[in-house]
């Protein structure tokens, strides 16, 4: 009998393990991404679950492992009829995000 170290099934758990690992270190957590924009005070645009033509853009100052979020300074933005509405401090229910996305800033 061969030893275990040189059957060909045991290299390759080694090389998925290794592959595995190597994975995780260039993977980036979506919680990760919305602390930096929390730490950078970064204006994000979040797009609305089944709401396509309204947009909500403000600063996060807070989040939960919900994805429920509070926007500072929030605006809501309708696409179709070209309009901003201030909104001011809200928590946004994690249930409504589609997509977090930072917004460029327009010189």
């Amino acid at each position: 009998f061969a030893p275990v170290s040189r059957l060909p099934h045991v290299d390759l758990i080694k090389t998925i393990a290794t592959m595995a690992t190597k994975v995780q270190k260039i993977m980036v957590q979506p919680i990760n991404l919305i602390f930096k924009y929390l730490q950078n005070k970064t204006r994000v645009q979040i797009w609305l679950f089944e709401q396509v033509d309204l947009r909500i853009e403000g600063q996060i100052i807070g989040f939960d492992e919900f994805m429920n979020l509070v926007l500072d300074n929030a605006e809501e933005v309708n696409s179709k009829k070209s309009t901003r509405k201030g909104l001011g401090r809200i928590l946004l229910k994690g249930d409504n995000i589609t997509l977090i996305q930072a917004v460029e800033k327009v010189q």
